[in-house]
């Protein structure tokens, strides 16, 4: 595929957008100046990508030629050949990062993102799971310079989560986390096992970019918000004022809970946001049925048997089974060092858009 007329568009519109970023009167929209923002970084990445495709391709011609016209065992035909080599390899990295850029960003790439973790088939080793499911998130959120803040928990017995909801701030936050959706396996042996025997246990993922109020509207009369004290570890003020907010959302049934400030403005505020995020979720599905962004049962039931990634401790094994990619440095993934997955998902992802945009 010839990517030289798509790198001259890329070219056109970046100084589109360069221009119309120049005039002060687009910044009286803040909405439509972000989004020229990101599209301008966006493009920039682009051209600046396609310059070097371009002269990846010149230097490889150049070899080529170079190549021909020496002795096969040469020194300067060997030097060619290895970096004909390079440029090769170069060059298919840089065509095949062009080529994505050819599918339009979806809306919700540059959202902040709200995750739920739900404990599963599995008891208690279940809900320890999920611990270790937060704390690798929250590691992968600090590697990469993101903000998490919990809006909302609730504890096991033994230190794990039945549940825990927490909020994702950053660059391209849904972007790279939204393939983390599903249902995670994890095979080994619990704490409470006495007789050293591997147990199966699954958690819950779910994945929603944060809803703008112009995303979803909410009428007033559709919900019935009630307030009550927060309960579970807290200290001053956190379990000793009716700081937490309970939102019912009549027309789904929807419940969303936030307990986790001793503000009750600030715990209603954060309810909201999960609430417009859910349903937020729902219309997408029901409206990108083309690209499949979400599904409505995006999680499923949380039985062993829909899971979509298996955590095995005894073998350092983690296997994505969207992908079939496995990985034998378990430890350092859930210690937070996800791209070796979500970078593989991200490529098949965006092989398929190519593929239905038949590009």
């Amino acid at each position: 595929m010839d990517l030289r007329p798509h790198i001259e568009k890329f070219r056109q519109r970046f100084a589109e957008v360069e221009s119309l970023l120049s005039d002060a009167k687009i910044f009286d929209n803040p909405q439509n100046a972000q989004e020229l923002s990101r599209e301008y970084s966006r493009l920039k990445d682009l051209v600046a990508a396609g310059g070097e495709y371009l002269q990846a391709l010149a230097q490889l011609a150049e070899n080529r030629v170079l190549l021909k016209s020496e002795v096969a065992e040469s020194e300067l035909a060997l030097m060619a050949k290895e970096e004909i080599a390079r440029l090769e390899a170069e060059e298919k990295k840089l065509g095949q990062q062009i080529h994505f850029g050819l599918v339009p960003p979806s809306p919700t790439d540059s959202r902040n993102t709200i995750i739920e973790i739900r404990a599963g088939a599995g008891g208690n080793e279940s809900a320890l799971f999920a611990a270790d499911l937060y704390r690798m998130y929250s590691r992968y959120c600090e590697a990469r310079g993101w903000q998490a803040e919990t809006l909302d928990s609730n504890s096991s017995d033994l230190g794990g989560f039945k549940e825990i909801v927490f909020q994702v701030n950053g660059t391209d936050v849904f972007k790279r986390l939204k393939y983390e959706s599903g249902v995670h396996r994890v095979q080994r042996v619990p704490a409470t096992e006495a007789q050293g025997r591997i147990h199966t246990s699954t958690c819950t993922v779910a994945v929603m970019p944060e809803a703008q109020e112009v995303d979803v509207e909410i009428k007033p009369d559709e919900i019935e918000v009630n307030v009550c004290r927060a309960s579970g570890k807290g200290g001053q003020g956190v379990n000793t004022t009716d700081s937490a907010v309970q939102i019912i959302h009549k027309p789904t049934g929807m419940i969303v809970r936030c307990a986790d400030q001793r503000s009750q403005q600030k715990n209603k505020i954060q309810a909201m946001t999960v609430l417009r995020s859910r349903l937020l979720k729902i219309k997408v599905a029901e409206e990108d049925a083309k690209y499949a962004a979400f599904r409505k049962d995006q999680v499923g039931t949380g039985e062993r048997s829909e899971k979509i990634r298996t955590y095995n401790f005894p073998q350092n094994r983690v296997t994505d089974h969207r992908v079939e990619v496995t990985l034998y440095n378990l430890s350092n993934f859930i210690d937070g060092d996800l791209d070796g997955l979500i970078d593989p998902l991200m490529t098949h992802d965006m092989e398929e858009k190519l593929a239905a945009l038949q590009i």
